[in-house]
């Protein structure tokens, strides 16, 4: 992929040695530093850092949002998105559900954080269209591969750190030390105060927190009927309604609120008015039935799964879900261990195995379970869902958990069309 720039001795620029030539300069990231020595073979006019790169395409006109962290970066970002546009604020948003500006998709779903030089391209877009601010999830991968290089944030987001990508980071401690590395330099940022693995530059650090002191504080909350409460900064109390569901949201939302309130000259009023508009995000405990209740959320963790299944912890819930193949396997026995504590009945079934056996997964993940005489194992994923539906009565909740609003099943290397919304809504007509 080639950028035109106008104004410089060069027409292009690329990441991509393979199109260098004399009208054309390459930009040098960590990703494709072995190819530099090609570039300049071929002719390439010259080497550009991710820094110089920043500069030419005049990108501090934008106030960019960073946030990542294990579970919660696409609600957090798309609340601040949100905010931003019922404020009257032009913004763009860049992230797992793709590119967005102004309240209209741009672009569908790439990475959670694309190379250095689409992310340019799509803040490059984001100025055209007259936007002050550029909301982006941040992923591990991206901070340890550099895909943010040269990035100036005006604010950076830490929502939580739990175990995710030990098959690319090797270790829990790995992954927590790449986590923490965006917040170690003194650019302004906003912890989760708790979190107990977060370390920070605490230099233009602003916190916000359930449990422990924070810059923002929930004094008071309340989970029925949407999530609610009372946040508190400084001297100022300001009550705040939502219709999302569940305690991780609560932090999600504090975060969302916080970070507005950081970047804009917005009162707390304001925002907390707005946010009566956010409906939350596709996929994201996402009602697909309400007579059955039937749930799908993304949860692919034992974190993000135990926060689910804990917000419905008043409900019996049967719940269907599998892991990911050529990932993680050691958080597999983990997700069946906490799927068994919380659930009625457990529903162990494929969720893109990839290159993977399907079955090898699932035994992983029986391994965390002792207890199996509630378990119920269909490789096929709509048999699974389909048995769940059979065996639901009374007022039982199906929560179907991993894919939330993926279209597709990775099998091998194909992407066969599957939806669990919609495959929900295909068997509840069928019953």
């Amino acid at each position: 992929m080639k950028i035109e720039i106008q104004g410089q001795p060069y027409r292009y620029i690329t990441e991509n040695s393979g199109e260098c030539d004399a009208e054309c300069a390459f930009l040098l990231t960590k990703q494709n530093e072995k190819y530099k020595e090609d570039a300049l073979a071929r002719g390439a006019n010259c080497v550009l850092s991710p820094e110089e790169c920043w500069s030419l395409f005049g990108l501090n006109r934008l106030c960019v949002i960073g946030i990542t962290g294990t579970n919660g970066k696409t609600t957090t970002a798309s609340a601040i998105y949100s905010l931003l546009l019922d404020l009257g604020h032009k913004a763009a948003m860049q992230g797992t559900r793709g590119f967005f500006m102004n309240d209209a998709p741009v672009e569908g779903k790439t990475l959670t954080t694309p190379t250095v030089l689409n992310t340019y391209r799509h803040m490059a877009q984001a100025i055209a269209e007259g936007c002050e601010y550029f909301v982006m999830e941040v992923s591990s991968h991206a901070i340890e591969q550099e895909r943010i290089a040269g990035i100036q944030f005006g604010l950076k987001i830490l929502t939580n750190i739990t175990q995710d990508h030990l098959d690319y980071h090797q270790s829990i401690d790995e992954y927590i030390r790449i986590k923490n590395l965006f917040f170690a330099d003194e650019s302004k940022k906003l912890i989760n105060k708790d979190e107990p693995k977060a370390q920070f530059n605490i230099k233009n650090a602003f916190t916000y927190g359930v449990e422990n002191p924070a810059t923002y504080k929930i004094l008071a909350y309340s989970l029925n009927n949407g999530v609610s409460g009372v946040l508190k900064h400084f001297e100022d109390h300001v009550p705040f309604v939502t219709s999302l569901h569940g305690f991780f949201n609560l932090y999600n939302i504090t975060a969302a609120f916080a970070a507005v309130h950081l970047v804009t000259n917005e009162s707390l009023e304001k925002i907390a008015d707005a946010l009566e508009n956010f409906g939350g995000v596709s996929g994201r405990m996402e009602v697909v039935s309400e007579s059955p209740l039937v749930i799908v959320d993304f949860a692919h963790t034992p974190d993000g799964m135990e926060q689910v299944l804990n917000a419905l912890k008043e409900k019996e819930v049967l719940v269907v879900f599998g892991a990911g193949g050529d990932r993680d396997r050691s958080k597999r026995p983990m997700m069946g261990r906490v799927a068994s504590a919380y659930a009625k009945k457990v529903y162990v079934t494929s969720d893109n195995p990839r290159f993977e056996d399907p079955d090898a997964i699932i035994e992983d993940i029986l391994s965390g379970i002792e207890d199996k005489s509630n378990v119920y194992v269909d490789v096929n994923r709509r048999n699974a869902i389909a048995q769940a539906l059979k065996d639901r009565s009374g007022d039982e909740v199906i929560l179907i958990l991993g894919k939330g609003d993926e279209t597709s099943q990775i099998i091998y290397d194909q992407h066969l069309p599957f939806d669990d919304r919609v495959v929900a809504r295909e068997l509840l007509k069928e019953l």
